[in-house]
């Protein structure tokens, strides 16, 4: 059974700082692309970074280029993103997805696994 566990989530004033990690189990890690997804209330959900299964290759939504980081480890099966300079307007629950393949996800049609969210509260 495959398992995305995210955590990190919290309060954070805007513009601090904020890791998410995300641990992934019963599947074989370094064959997957792993992305972050966020829905806000009242929002589909969208796509917000992603890395392919090497590490190699990241891509970023528009919103966060500049100001968040994907990383992965495959040895502890973890993909992280690093959060700096924070809005109110990214206050969302994110979400840990695991791809379809080992290239980079591009939208949520490229999600094979989810994680179930962490919130994250950006206050002003």
């Amino acid at each position: 059974q495959v398992q995305l566990v995210e955590s990190g989530g919290g309060l954070v004033q805007a513009g601090g700082s904020l890791r998410f990690s995300c641990v992934a189990s019963g599947l074989t890690f370094s064959g997957y692309a792993m992305g972050w997804f966020r829905q806000a209330p009242g929002k589909e959900r969208e796509f917000v970074a992603t890395i392919n299964w090497s590490g190699d290759y990241t891509y970023y939504a528009d919103s966060v280029k500049g100001r968040f980081t994907i990383s992965r480890d495959n040895a502890k099966n973890t993909v992280y993103l690093h959060m700096d300079s924070l809005k109110p307007e990214d206050t969302a629950v994110y979400f840990c997805a695991a791809g379809a393949n080992t290239g980079l996800i591009r939208s949520r049609d490229g999600v094979k696994y989810w994680g179930k969210g962490t919130l994250v509260t950006v206050s002003s």
